[in-house]
């Protein structure tokens, strides 16, 4: 039986040369990607900034309502088609978004580096990246095996079998899969398909290509329930991801701990986060994780 650490524990991202979180505060944060700087919305932020001054090219001012909108206010001049940054030997277009990101989610590095490890000395991994969005993730774990990625946006995959070229890796045993995470699983489960490891990370609310709905507390349970089943006593990892939701890491891990109850190993849980740059840097939580390893 797994076994559940109630312990939690801290996923922390320290920034590398493309991407730096340098300050945060009265919710907000000032970050740079590549060249560029900006101001994005941060309501976890709580504390005052540490510097006098940001000077960002551009800032997100959010919507008047929690659940999105909002629009960027540029003062200088960037690249509307994006610019590439990169992180180890993955190459990606970072761009600014109607979602208020950036193309994809920095503070996931240290999680890739955690997938790194568990799938170390094994060169023909099965994994699976559901809810895939622009592929930095699935390059990565590409590196160990054949990775399923699963996405229901079809810009979204486009734009992580362009990263894949960027990177000079579009030879990868990847399946680029324009899907309900859902339905696609379910299926794996019909098809008796078994992987090394599986990571998720669901939004709160979308909609599949069909039109399918997803809302995060109705359909979670049920998708972790058949990722469980995808799983066997030689799997390595299972990581799930939650952000912007009034929820613990402990709730999250519960989940698993039912999910997973037939399978031995350790489940933990507790909170990503994104180190300041410099001296004294605080830790900016970001999301909440539970994660299973054999």
């Amino acid at each position: 039986m797994a076994e559940l650490d109630l312990q939690p524990r801290l996923m922390v991202g320290e920034g590398w040369a493309d991407f730096a979180l340098l300050d945060s505060g009265h919710g907000r944060k000032l970050e740079q990607y590549g060249p560029h700087r900006f101001i994005r919305p941060e309501p976890q932020a709580m504390w005052a900034p540490r510097l006098a001054d940001w000077q960002a090219d551009a800032e997100f001012v959010p919507g008047s309502d929690e659940d999105g909108g909002g629009r960027w206010m540029f003062d200088r001049a960037v690249p509307r088609d994006g610019w590439n940054l990169g992180w180890n030997d993955v190459r990606f277009t970072a761009s600014c978004t109607p979602f208020r990101h950036l193309g994809f989610f920095p503070d996931m590095a240290p999680v890739w580096d955690w997938m790194g490890e568990r799938l170390a000395g094994k060169a023909d991994a099965q994994t699976m990246n559901l809810f895939g969005y622009t592929g930095v993730g699935t390059l990565a774990l590409s590196q160990h095996g054949p990775v399923t990625h699963v996405d229901a946006s079809k810009k979204s995959v486009a734009q992580a079998r362009a990263n894949a070229q960027l990177s000079g890796m579009e030879d990868r045993p990847v399946r680029w899969m324009i899907d309900d995470a859902a339905k696609f699983t379910a299926r794996e489960v019909r098809r008796g398909r078994r992987y090394d490891g599986i990571i998720l990370d669901p939004p709160k609310f979308g909609r599949g290509p069909d039109g399918e709905v997803w809302r995060l507390e109705e359909s979670l349970p049920g998708l972790v329930a058949d990722c469980a089943k995808l799983l066997d006593a030689d799997s390595r990892f299972l990581f799930l991801t939650v952000y912007a939701v009034r929820m613990s890491s402990l709730a999250i891990a519960g989940l698993l701990a039912e999910a997973l109850k037939d399978l031995g190993g350790t489940i933990e849980h507790g909170d990503l986060a994104i180190r300041e740059r410099g001296e004294g840097g605080r830790h900016l939580p970001t999301a909440i994780f539970a994660r299973w390893r054999s």
